[in-house]
């Protein structure tokens, strides 16, 4: 049974940087990865000083590079099924790949998967044309014809917050409309149209969109789509732990980035709604240097 100080799960930004924190550190880290970013679709990241505009993939492989620079940090495309506290301390962490595994802390950085509607063409253009970011795509798409899916108070507040970047913008309701009538109105005097057919689907050109298909069999023109979709966790690490969830679902950490359970730590999209890069770059490197800390603090005596 292999031993290190830490587990890494999950190999994209939050993980990354945490492998570096803790090699630097001069800690012994596997970082397991199944290699399934959750925005291996989309075509460029933005909003990360250095880095504006560079693809998903690109940052990750100079992330891998600069990470195994550090000989004490180990990179492995296995996937992680089971983890366990053992009694002594420490937990145990079983593979697909069939190894079995300890280390004195685990960090989950496994993300979330989003469930995108079964509406033809969504999938096809999530991330591209269809997004969920306005600080991440926004600028890209500014003074086009955009719309926004969406009904009811978040429908209201996510498509004001959309009509920052273009006036030419439409709110899709996907049935009758639960705004109030004030919500209404304000949309009006903002020149927000809204559409409450039913929609039928994403007409698109390899995942760019071309028009939103309406169930009356008519099609709006339209040059990207925001939409906000549910999510569930990537994998079922955090529970088989008794890791504590919020009510949004995210696995509930505190300022170090540590869960409810002693000894495991969290980071990345699976712990916070505000998903982007330099965001889970940052909580990884916390919860590297945290980590590091616990061992030093166990270990010293």
């Amino acid at each position: 049974m292999q031993k290190f100080d830490a587990i890494i799960i999950g190999g994209s930004y939050a993980g990354l940087s945490a492998a570096m924190a803790l090699g630097r550190s001069r800690r012994r880290v596997l970082l397991l990865d199944t290699g399934r970013p959750c925005n291996r679709q989309t075509p460029h990241s933005h909003n990360f000083l250095t880095q504006d505009g560079a693809t998903p993939a690109a940052l990750r492989a100079q992330a891998q590079a600069e990470v195994q620079h550090y000989p004490t940090i180990e990179l492995r495309a296995d996937e992680a099924l089971t983890a366990t506290a053992l009694p002594g301390g420490g937990f145990r962490v079983d593979t697909a790949a069939g190894s079995s595994l300890t280390a004195q802390k685990l960090l989950l950085a496994t993300g979330v998967v989003d469930l995108l509607p079964a509406l033809p063409g969504f999938a096809e253009c999530w991330g591209i044309s269809v997004l969920h970011c306005p600080y991440c795509h926004g600028y890209e798409v500014a003074d086009q014809r955009l719309g926004v899916i969406g009904n009811g108070d978040m429908g209201f507040a996510f498509a004001r917050l959309i009509h920052n970047w273009s006036r030419q913008l439409t709110l899709f309701t996907d049935g009758p409309s639960t705004l109030t009538a004030d919500q209404q109105q304000t949309l009006a005097r903002h020149g927000v149209a809204i559409e409450e057919t039913p929609l039928a689907g994403i007409a698109h050109v390899q995942g760019q969109l071309q028009a939103v298909q309406l169930a009356d069999g008519t099609a709006r023109p339209l040059d990207a789509v925001f939409a906000r979709v549910p999510f569930e966790q990537a994998g079922t690490l955090a529970r088989q732990l008794g890791c504590a969830l919020t009510d949004m679902g995210h696995v509930q950490v505190d300022d170090f980035q540590r869960t409810s359970v002693a000894g495991v730590f969290a980071a990345g999209d699976a712990t916070t709604p505000f998903r982007a890069v330099s965001a889970a770059v940052a909580a990884g490197g916390k919860a590297g240097a945290l980590i590091n800390m616990e061992l030093i603090e166990e270990n010293f005596e």
